[in-house]
């Protein structure tokens, strides 16, 4: 493994230990010619995926790419790391088991939108709103409609009542700041 730091090429693995949900091996290096320390992580890859964009173009499958999304639809989110790690493990294990080399962006994103959907409900309407493309506050209406409870028609959900500010007119008086009727 090369040195993050000065490029040297031999490293030294100073602890190995399975990770928090044993799909990985966490690996702890140090750099004997410049003393730096890294850490690695080594996973199993059943298989190389290939992603096909929606414009037809192909592109290597990037597990950083999957985390770095979540991370932007998690940010601020009370949602342990580890959780998340295990959701992408998930997302990952279920697209190299299907058997296919080549898969759609948009079935990543699925797996994504579900799995983000029982994980956190803010991140779920944020990410789904990007990856669906939302252009109207109606898109919202929809998928919230769908996480709360289906797909239910946005008439049978009650919705609070928001009363118009009432406009005075130039005959009416206007009381004076700090009195009352019944003080005049």
């Amino acid at each position: 493994m090369r040195c993050p730091y000065c490029g040297s090429a031999d490293t030294q693995v100073k602890d190995s230990r399975p990770a928090e949900d044993n799909s990985c091996i966490r690996r702890r290096r140090v750099c004997p010619v410049c003393g730096g320390r890294f850490t690695t992580f080594e996973r199993v890859q059943l298989r190389e995926l290939v992603v096909v964009k929606k414009s037809g173009r192909r592109a290597p499958f990037d597990r950083d790419k999957l985390m770095r999304s979540l991370q932007i639809a998690l940010r601020k989110r009370p949602v342990d790391p580890e959780r998340v790690e295990l959701m992408v493990n998930g997302v990952v294990r279920q697209l190299e088991s299907s058997g296919d080399m080549e898969v759609d962006s948009s079935r990543i994103g699925e797996l994504v939108i579900e799995g983000l959907r029982s994980l956190d409900p803010v991140a779920f309407v944020r990410f789904a709103s990007v990856y669906r493309d939302f252009r109207e506050a109606r898109d919202f209406n929809t998928l919230v409609d769908e996480l709360v409870g289906g797909a239910k028609d946005s008439d049978s959900i009650e919705s609070p009542t928001i009363e118009s500010p009432t406009v005075q007119s130039a005959d009416e008086e206007k009381p004076k700041a700090g009195k009352t009727s019944e003080s005049r």
